[in-house]
C-alpha cells in the first residue's frame, strides 16, 4: 500500500489527470468553434449550413422523422468535421505550446547542463546531480558516490 501511496502522490499522476481534464474542456471548445463557426463558413461554398448532416447513401436509404437514417449511410460530413477539429487542436497546441517551449529551451538551454555531471535516480529514473544524497523528485536517499 505504501508503494501505491508514493505513486499517487508522486505528482505525475496528478499532472496527467489535470492535463486530461483540461484537454477534454479544450476539445469541447474547439468542437463548438468548428460546429458553430467553421461548418457554416464551409456551407458558404455550397455544402449546406451543417457539415455534420452530409451523408452518402449506399443502395436504398431514407431519412427518418427523428433525425436518423434507415439503410446504409456513410456520414462523411462528420468525418470531415472531426478532421477539421483535430487539425485546429493540433495547430493551437503547436503554435501556443510546442513552439514557445522549444524557443525557451533553445534560449535557456536544456534541463541537463553538460558542465554539471548527473546520474539517474534508481527509484524514479530522474536526472539528479552526481553529488546528490537525496533525489529532488522522489526524495529517495541516494547511495554514496563511488
Amino acid at each position: 500500500m505504501e508503494g501505491f501511496k508514493r505513486f499517487i502522490l508522486r505528482g505525475n499522476v496528478v499532472d496527467l489527470a489535470i492535463g486530461v481534464v483540461i484537454g477534454a474542456a479544450f476539445t469541447a471548445i474547439i468542437t463548438a468553434i468548428v460546429t458553430g463557426l467553421v461548418n457554416p463558413l464551409i456551407g458558404l461554398f455550397g455544402l449546406g449550413s451543417n457539415l455534420n448532416e452530409k451523408v452518402a447513401c449506399i443502395g436504398h436509404c431514407q431519412r427518418l422523422a427523428g433525425g436518423g437514417y434507415k439503410g446504409h449511410v456513410f456520414l462523411w460530413g462528420s468525418v470531415i468535421s472531426a478532421a477539421i477539429t483535430f487539425l485546429i487542436i493540433a495547430m493551437v497546441l503547436y503554435f501556443f505550446v510546442v513552439q514557445p517551449v522549444n524557443t525557451l529551451m533553445a534560449r535557456f538551454g536544456s534541463a541537463r547542463d553538460p558542465a554539471r555531471p548527473t546520474k539517474d535516480c534508481p527509484e524514479c529514473l530522474s536526472a539528479i546531480p552526481e553529488a546528490a544524497t537525496r533525489c529532488a523528485f522522489c526524495a529517495v536517499e541516494q547511495p554514496a558516490p563511488a
